[in-house]
């Protein structure tokens, strides 16, 4: 099993700026992609960003490329999402998930998930 422990979310300006982290533990040498998803209310959840975990390519949503970057620190199990320039409609919860053993912005592909993090942007 894998486990997924999500924080940095809070309130900020819109313009403002917060940092993900998302903590990795258990079978950690299974895991291929770590991402991020986001859920506002009403709507389904969407993909936001992933990171291969051995090769460190990245990938992102249309909606986030040029403001949100993420990355992942091997020697800490840590995957990070810095976002950037944030705007109201960047409100959600923030999930942390993972899947083996290719990339996929799909969340159905996913089997592994945090407990999710809230992000609320102030205009």
């Amino acid at each position: 099993q894998v486990q997924l422990v999500e924080s940095g979310g809070g309130l900020v300006q819109a313009g403002g700026s917060l940092r993900l982290s998302c903590a990795v533990s258990g079978r950690t040498f299974s895991i291929y992609v770590m991402a991020w998803f986001r859920q506002a209310p009403g709507k389904e959840r969407e993909f936001v960003a992933a990171v291969r975990w051995s090769s460190s390519s990245t990938y992102y949503a249309d909606s986030v490329k040029g403001r949100f970057t993420i990355s992942g620190d091997n020697a800490k199990n840590t995957v990070y999402l810095q976002m950037n320039s944030l705007k109201p409609e960047d409100t959600a919860v923030y999930y942390c998930a993972a899947r083996f053993p290719a990339y996929s912005d799909s969340a159905k592909q996913y089997p592994y998930w945090g407990q999710g993090t809230q992000v609320t942007v102030s205009s």
